[in-house]
């Protein structure tokens, strides 16, 4: 975990879970100026597994128990035209196992063309899998209306959500995408291009996690 100084006694905390150490990287360097007074960004390895034991460990520990949580990092793009840098705002995930609405979405899309003008933003479900996605299986999760697939984001709302009521949320960049998978020549230059991307979120975040109403004793 790595965890911002508390600039406000009391303060609401905010957990981001990333799954990747150059995720994480992107949001350590990011601009935190107006970070809320506890925030913590969490890395949980990589896989649904992996994801969901690493945040029900977090949310059992104080002061994280109540805390909103967002998940965030690099996805998969499944819809035609989608480009490496392009912005996914979850309005729900979803995996094998169910499905978790993600909350201020329309707050998060507003917010981010704000801190990151000129960069698309797509919003709609967001899959989960446990493995990287390739070729024909694009067009079938496709099918089934998800915009996005990572391997992550489901399983860290979910059990965020089982660990106990709170604000969740779901952003990603998009790394791979139909025309520009990571196998292709080039992909260096589309990783770069989300890195910055996911480095500029963050005054994004604070804004959701501001307008979250928390459950607060």
């Amino acid at each position: 975990m790595d965890e911002a100084p508390d600039r406000r006694p009391g303060a609401a905390p905010l957990l981001i879970a990333c799954a990747l150490g150059i995720e994480r990287l992107a949001l350590r360097t990011g601009d935190r100026g107006g970070a809320p007074g506890h925030m913590t960004v969490l890395r949980t390895g990589m896989g649904p597994e992996n994801a969901e034991r690493a945040i029900g460990g977090a949310l059992g520990t104080e002061p994280l128990r109540a805390a909103a949580v967002l998940a965030t990092g690099f996805c998969a793009g499944l819809a035609p035209g989608m480009h490496p840098g392009d912005l996914v705002v979850a309005e729900e995930t979803r995996d094998a196992h169910g499905s978790t609405p993600c909350d201020g979405a329309g707050l998060l899309v507003e917010e981010l063309a704000r801190a990151l003008p000129g960069r698309t933003v797509h919003t709609g479900p967001l899959t989960g899998s446990d493995h990287v996605v390739r070729g024909p299986e694009r067009g079938a999760l496709l099918a089934t209306g998800a915009i996005a697939v990572d391997m992550e984001s489901a399983a860290t709302l979910r059990g965020a959500v089982r660990a106990g009521r709170r604000p969740v949320a779901a952003v990603r960049v998009v790394v791979d995408a139909p025309q520009h998978e990571l196998v292709r020549i080039g992909t260096v230059r589309g990783g770069i291009s989300a890195f910055r991307v996911l480095r500029a979120v963050l005054p994004a975040f604070f804004e959701w996690h501001r307008s979250s109403l928390l459950p607060w004793r």
